[in-house]
């Protein structure tokens, strides 16, 4: 056997192998031989027992698991790294979200206090307004100061503002309400704008200027009366049927709101309501439509169909005096319903 430059021997004693090397061989017993060839034989024999398929295709999977393994400790080293960049976000959020949530106190705190200077500010203006107007409703009582209101740039400003007042607070009105608060300020205001619209419909030059320059306030006048519940805001509804009442004394306007079809139905519901004051203004401008031949011809047809006749009978036994007679007058004018028909 080929073994390298230097030579070497080695020996032992009896039984002992004994090599011997010289220049590049090796020199061994041939017992030796022998026995090593045997052992390398039995090995070749043995090896393909021991390493049979299942050992090689452990061996491959234990491999790949090998490689699974690094390839997942890989993704655990990515996600550690991934876990301390999140985190660092998630401080850097929470601080963020801590400052947010001290500012948005703080804007709260500064729209608490906004909304309580924008009430103060409503409180203040309802309270004026309330004064003002009570005021005007007074002056608007006399005609030339009435004059001098619709000679202004500002009237039809005035009574466009009147009529979206009244609607506002009308709508307003919870479900239960029974009564009106006529010691509020609100209330105060809305009777005074209302007033003040009555005041002006009961002089010639302020119906001609209603009915030619604002039939939305008469409409909404008109719509307001029917969306109030009967026994609710009773000073609000004769204030508005008065209103209503002078205008029809203007022709133009007796024709303008009674041809509205929400007029005579309005009517019917208003004498169904158990004040007696708002039953005898219903009564008033009925006897307006009826007292007038062209109106009352072009309603016969209607009135004949739908009066409540019924109520008015009722009407004419009230204990209150005024009611009583007017609904037994109106009782008597309208017999002319029963010869037509």
């Amino acid at each position: 056997m080929k073994r390298g430059n230097s030579g070497t021997a080695c020996s032992s004693g009896e039984g002992q192998q004994t090599t011997e090397t010289q220049g590049e061989f090796v020199k061994v017993r041939k017992s030796v031989l022998e026995r090593l060839t045997t052992e390398v034989m039995q090995l070749h024999d043995i090896l393909p027992q021991i390493l049979n398929g299942d050992v090689v295709e452990s061996v491959q999977k234990l491999d790949a698991v090998e490689a699974i393994v690094e390839k997942r400790e890989r993704e655990l080293e990515q996600l550690r790294m991934d876990l301390e960049h999140f985190k660092a976000r998630l401080e850097v959020a929470q601080a963020d979200c801590l400052k947010e949530r001290k500012e948005k106190l703080t804007v709260r705190q500064q729209l608490n206090e906004a909304k309580q200077q924008l009430l103060q500010q409503a409180e203040y203006c309802t309270e004026m307004g309330a004064a003002v107007c009570t005021l005007l409703w007074s002056v608007s009582s006399n005609e030339e100061a009435v004059q001098i209101i619709l000679g202004s740039s500002k009237a039809l400003k005035f009574f466009s503002i009147a009529g979206q007042t009244m609607e506002s607070f009308v709508r307003s009105l919870g479900e239960d309400v029974k009564q009106q608060d006529v010691d509020s300020d609100e209330s105060q205001f809305v009777l005074a704008l209302a007033g003040i619209v009555t005041n002006v419909a009961a002089l010639a030059c302020g119906r001609e200027f209603l009915v030619n320059s604002n039939r939305v306030l008469l409409d909404t006048v008109m719509q307001l009366l029917g969306d109030l519940k009967p026994g609710c805001c009773t000073k609000l509804k004769v204030l508005m049927l008065m209103s209503l009442y002078n205008i029809s004394i203007n022709i133009k306007g007796l024709k303008y709101i009674s041809e509205s079809p929400r007029f005579f139905p309005l009517l019917w519901w208003l004498l169904n309501d158990p004040d007696p004051e708002v039953c005898l203004h219903v009564l008033r401008l009925l006897q307006s439509v009826i007292l007038e031949p062209d109106v009352f011809t072009k309603s016969a047809s209607e009135l004949r169909d739908t009066l409540p006749f019924t109520r008015i009978v009722m009407l004419s036994k009230s204990r209150n005096t005024d009611l009583q007679m007017l609904a037994q007058d109106l009782l008597e004018d309208l017999k002319v319903l029963e010869y037509e028909s």
